[in-house]
């Protein structure tokens, strides 16, 4: 390796690795110099120091010839430590590259990562000099070379997305059928006995809590405790390295690769909102010391404090350039060089925000929806933050999909018996047309789920009134407080045989309403059989037993019956067009004579009046959807919903067709039958779908549903 730097280029940013030497380009417009660190192969010892040469459009860079890939690095900024200016420069504090591609080590948490003397009386007004590169991971320079073969994304259409929301780690730490070194790691995520159980169920794309390399923070670190959901990013290019059996980038290619292979597209939640280095009391680890006043919004006229519209101490300036920049690079690399599918951004209100608040037609929406790399690839927004105006679900920009938690509380509430849900309801199921049927958009847009990995799972939605945080050592004064829940008359587990029917059916009929719905629907990895995470809400920090997935659940009656329940309501709707329909349905067209595309009845099979609506006490609800096929004949879905106490009987409206009813959820293992004649008896907390056909009239009537 040259014992100097060369002037280098100013792009691309990052660590390049030409096959001759290292090109070096850092960002910061207020720097007055940046050095680059060397270390030795540990980590441990810093072996060369060297000012970075040139600076060109606030690019500092250098190369340095005969160094290769896997040399260990970091940068040290020197300029103006104001505080009081926003200008936090500390040449004492090494700091990661944004652009690593890989980091090795991890923070060893010393007051020494901190770019202010952590106890004095003038608190962040003061340098602290001691050095903080022994507490810190180093970025290390990498080779993107893989052999991809023929890989190619299945490009799922929306309307047939069916998402599995899971995380890396925690699902496949109990999998007793995968090797021990390799579970929770991608090599498990994509091992044969994990795709044959993604396709057995159905789903058609799996979508991963965060996977870039994170912090364990230091309050959870002095408590014994572990960030487990991965939401503060260290840095938006490098993956979590205890994700990886063995240390290698291209493990994360070769399970995308298999996942292709499949079929399964691969989806990533992403941190850009804000990152690791929390308010402005946190610790110095890369942006904050490479420029504070340009990577992070600062209040106006106190630059000293950190704008927190996301709750955790500071907010990513996606109004600077420079900034934007660094997140559309790290999205383009995800889809470059892993062939990831589609990104979930958490808090995306905070990406669209501008000076004046949230705009669909804010500088990141605008940069992603005209990329050509980005637009194919599939978005969703989590539609809100903490900031002003932070709740905006069906407000984002054309491309998007959106978490729709209303969605998922009105289903809760629906089947928990609440009075005044059938209009509430009746907007979910057809596709939160009231939310998103504007500027072209489409139903897929509204994600269904009526359980995520924030919040209870579906069993303990079933399963508990109350919150039970105890282990996030918070005084159980963390997590959602109300989660429209309820536990059927014991709290918690229980052996007694009725409150174990009724939480069964409850669940399996919210299971029935969010495959059904139009829209997309997403399950939570351990849902299908039964997965509890012992009342935890809110089990961010529980890298263990709480959080992992238990498949021995799978093996049990329940869980194994609960499972095919799940991929028999999946495969129905891969069936059966009119249940995942491309566009909203308004009730104003007719696909066979007399009957709408779109229409809702009480039990007694006439349509709802204007009164019957707003009565709170009328809870039972019946929908009925049908879209003519190209051969002129016109199946006709009618899902039947009684969340009340007692059996109701429903009569099928008009006109009376022969009916098969294929889902019974009160009855999982029930086969598809005819019901000869136009009553339907639908059981207590459960929900029935029944088939007609109308055919066409070249054909005759079909024998069965699947001639229908």
């Amino acid at each position: 390796m040259s014992a100097g730097l060369e002037s280098g280029s100013p792009y691309p940013l990052g660590a390049t690795w030409d096959g001759l030497g290292v090109n070096f380009a850092v960002f910061s417009a207020h720097a007055e110099q940046i050095d680059l660190c060397l270390f030795d192969p540990s980590g441990r010892r810093e072996i060369a120091r060297m000012p970075l040469p040139e600076k060109t459009d606030e690019v500092f860079h250098g190369y340095l010839p005969g160094a290769r890939a896997g040399l260990l690095y970091g940068f040290r900024a020197h300029g103006p430590y104001e505080p009081q200016d926003g200008h936090r420069f500390n040449p004492h504090k090494l700091l990661l590259d944004p652009y690593a591609k890989q980091i090795a080590g991890e923070v060893r948490w010393s007051d020494a990562l901190y770019g202010y003397r952590l106890h004095s009386p003038r608190a962040d007004l003061t340098m602290d000099r001691r050095d903080s590169a022994p507490a810190m991971p180093k970025a290390v320079v990498t080779d993107d070379v893989f052999n991809w073969g023929d890989d190619r994304p299945p490009n799922t259409p929306w309307s047939d997305t069916v998402i599995y929301e899971a995380h890396v780690r925690g699902l496949t730490m109990l999998r007793q059928d995968i090797r021990a070194h390799e579970r929770g790691t991608f090599a498990a995520l994509a091992s044969p006995p994990m795709i044959e159980h993604y396709k057995r169920l159905g789903v058609t794309a799996i979508e991963l809590l965060p996977i870039h390399a994170f912090l364990q923070d230091r309050v959870l670190v002095e408590k014994g405790l572990r960030n487990y959901w991965g939401y503060n990013t260290l840095g938006f290019f490098a993956p979590e390295a205890r994700y990886l059996s063995d240390g290698s980038l291209n493990e994360i290619k070769v399970a995308v690769r298999r996942l292709h292979a499949a079929g399964l597209e691969v989806i990533l939640d992403v941190v850009y909102n804000h990152t690791a280095e929390g308010s402005e009391l946190g610790p110095t680890l890369s942006f904050r010391g490479l420029d504070n006043a340009s990577y992070y919004r600062l209040i106006e006229g106190e630059p000293r404090y950190c704008v927190n519209d996301t709750g955790t101490g500071n907010t990513v300036n996606l109004s600077h350039p420079r900034v934007l920049q660094v997140v559309m690079d790290s999205l383009r690399y995800w889809v470059e060089a892993y062939h990831v599918d589609g990104f979930r951004f958490d808090l995306g209100v905070t990406l669209g925000r501008e000076a004046h608040g949230f705009d669909p037609g804010s500088g990141f929406f605008d940069a992603l929806r005209q990329d050509p790399t980005l637009a194919r690839v599939k978005l969703i927004s989590e539609p809100w933050d903490i900031g002003p105006g932070g709740y905006q679900l069906g407000h984002h920009p054309p491309g998007f999909a959106e978490w729709n938690d209303k969605f998922r509380d009105s289903v809760r509430r629906f089947w928990r018996g609440d009075g005044g849900q059938r209009p509430e309801l009746a907007a979910r199921l057809a596709g939160s047309s009231d939310l998103f049927d504007r500027r072209s958009r489409k139903p897929w847009a509204s994600i269904n789920y009526v359980a995520s990995h924030d919040g209870y799972t579906l069993a303990d939605a079933t399963s508990y009134v109350a919150r039970h945080n105890h282990a996030n050592g918070e005084e159980n004064r963390d997590g959602h407080h109300e989660n429209y829940s309820a536990n059927w008359g014991v709290e918690g587990p229980t052996f007694d045989p009725i409150i174990r029917e009724i939480r069964g059916r409850v669940a399996r009929a919210m299971l029935t309403t969010t495959i059904f719905a139009n829209g997309t629907p997403m399950l939570l990895a351990g849902d299908e059989f039964g997965r509890t995470q012992r009342g935890n809400n809110n089990a961010y920090a529980q890298d263990n037993e709480i959080s992992w997935v238990d498949w021995t659940l799978a093996e049990e009656d329940e869980g194994a019956a609960l499972t095919a329940f799940v991929e028999r309501l999946i495969a129905l709707r891969r069936a059966q067009p009119v249940l995942r329909s491309k566009n909203f349905l308004h009730g104003r067209e007719e696909p066979a004579p007399g009957v709408l595309d779109i229409a809702w009845f009480d039990e007694q099979g006439a349509p709802i009046s204007a009164e019957a609506w707003n009565d709170p006490a009328e809870r039972t609800l019946t929908l009925r959807r049908a879209e003519r096929r190209e051969d002129g004949s016109t199946p006709i879905l009618t899902l039947m919903l009684n969340p009340t106490d007692k059996d109701r009987a429903f009569r099928l409206p008009s006109p009376g067709l022969p009916t098969f009813l294929l889902i019974d959820s009160a009855r999982p293992d029930a086969p598809e039958r005819l019901v000869d004649r136009d009553v339907v008896q639908v059981a207590a907390k459960s929900a029935v779908l029944g088939l007609s056909l109308v055919p066409s009239p070249e054909s005759g009537s079909p024998s069965g549903p699947s001639g229908a």
